[in-house]
């Protein structure tokens, strides 16, 4: 669980989109995102509308269709960064990792889910499915998959696999309160349980 990864391109359920956007197409989807976390803020993500989410943005509604094939999708590339930043954060440490101890950023990873909590529930459900949950779950689960073959691992399948079920399912029974822990706690479960499979085989 070491190395940075490179920039990758916004996550959907089934991968991009489109191909890689230009700029004007880039700016209008920073706009509909920033509209819609907006829109989320102010009311769950099955009370938001078409019609107010493009007024909101200042786009025409084709346009939407253009990019997205519904608020859907926009919500699970919207919420994408929080895929990177999970991923990130369960890999930003050096040398031997703390078998207890969770490494800060995953401790702040948490820390900072409040917002948009909301959000990330209605994508995310119990158990790690759901919209969010598979583009999570195949993130970690490559993430981890190359790292283990890079070392040389024994079963670097069935263990990348189980890393991204466990955090995906931990982080998702989080969000919907089937876990008593606060941030930092169920950061250090969760780091704990990791380690725990990257020493298991």
């Amino acid at each position: 669980m070491t190395g940075v990864p490179p920039e990758a391109p916004r996550a959907t359920p089934d991968g991009p989109r489109t191909p890689p956007e230009d700029s004007r197409a880039a700016r209008t989807r920073a706009r509909l995102r920033q509209a819609l976390l907006a829109e989320c803020a102010e009311r769950p993500l099955e009370q938001v509308g078409v019609a107010a989410l493009v007024r909101r943005a200042g786009v025409g509604r084709a346009t939407f269709y253009v990019h997205y094939d519904g608020l859907e999708a926009l919500a699970v590339d919207a919420c994408a960064d929080v895929v990177r930043q999970a991923v990130d954060a369960l890999h930003a440490w050096r040398g031997r990792p703390d078998p207890v101890d969770a490494p800060p950023a995953l401790r702040e990873f948490f820390a900072s889910l409040a917002p948009h909590a909301g959000l990330y529930r209605s994508l995310l459900s119990p158990g790690g499915g759901g919209p969010l949950g598979r583009v999570l779950h195949r993130d970690l689960r490559a993430r981890s998959l190359a790292e283990r073959e890079l070392a040389g691992a024994a079963d670097a399948p069935l263990v990348a696999s189980a890393v991204a079920a466990t955090f995906a399912g931990v982080l998702a029974d989080w969000l919907h309160g089937l876990l008593d822990a606060g941030p930092a706690e169920v950061a250090d479960q969760v780091w704990q349980l990791l380690i725990a499979l990257h020493r298991s085989r």
